[in-house]
């Protein structure tokens, strides 16, 4: 049997198997039914590994061992251990987000933290920068930031960036207007922005600004700005910085005061 290694790498990133498994599984979907040495054959397997695969193929719900002598193996139909993986994925992630939410009640929480803070009292201010590759990254830092708010965070940003900032982040402004944050936006806005800033608008100031800017400031001393246009570069490859100075981000936000007393409400016809 000759599988296409490119085919086989989907199949481990897919259903999460490692090279062993994946050979003896598509093997025995190309049989339907079959023994270890077969298998091992087929696969190109070693005869020696090809028994703990099937037994955690088995564990995993891919194969079930057939009754009788010699020990055959039949395959799961692959629609059956979609919805198996699918089912062991979920139930794995709730585990592990358990055991990590129990974690905060632990000593364990506490000693991290406290040796973060010990390390951060002997970093130079200036250290306290990166530099941030890939939306995703951006706005888990982003989340991050505007999370430990106290006073006010401060977001300029573009139509789309907007739209994406109120269906990931509304959670966290929510949260931060129970505290009494104040929180502004400011975007070119448009036809297409309308409904998010409709969603946002009990929570969040926002205006209209014919400027192209990505940044945002909290609390006046941490600023994360984004240094591309994002209806011009890829998602993966949109790179941001990340600093923790409040000399800059106060000047920038002083700045941005003064342009927010001529920025325009939303108006929509």
């Amino acid at each position: 049997m000759i599988v296409k290694e490119e085919f086989l790498s989907k199949l481990r990133r897919y259903f999460v198997l490692n090279l062993y498994e994946v050979k003896i599984w598509t093997a025995l979907l190309s049989r339907g039914v079959a023994t270890a040495g077969e298998l091992s054959d087929i696969a190109n397997v070693p005869r020696s590994r090809s028994y703990d695969v099937l037994e955690s193929l088995e564990r995993k719900g891919f194969v079930i061992m057939k009754l009788g002598k010699p020990i055959k193996y039949i395959a799961v139909p692959p629609t059956e251990v979609l919805e198996r993986v699918k089912k062991n994925l979920s139930e794995e992630a709730t585990e592990r987000v358990k055991r990590l939410e129990d974690l905060k009640k632990t000593a364990v929480l506490e000693e991290l933290n406290s040796l973060h803070t010990q390390g951060v009292e002997l970093v130079e201010p200036t250290e306290l920068s990166g530099s941030l590759r890939g939306r995703h990254n951006l706005y888990s830092q982003l989340q991050l930031a505007i999370r430990k708010a106290e006073k006010s965070v401060t977001i300029m940003t573009t139509s789309q960036g907007l739209m994406r900032k109120v269906e990931g982040l509304k959670p966290v402004f929510e949260k931060l207007k129970k505290k009494g944050v104040k929180i502004r936006l400011a975007a070119p806005l448009t036809k297409e922005t309308k409904d998010a800033v409709q969603d946002i608008k009990d929570i969040a100031e926002v205006k209209h600004t014919d400027s192209k800017a990505r940044f945002c400031i909290v609390d006046g001393k941490e600023l994360i700005f984004m240094i591309m246009d994002d209806q011009e570069v890829h998602p993966t490859y949109d790179v941001g910085i990340w600093v923790n100075t409040p000399f800059f981000a106060n000047a920038l936000e002083g700045m941005f005061n003064t342009a927010w007393k001529s920025m325009k409400e939303p108006s929509f016809k």
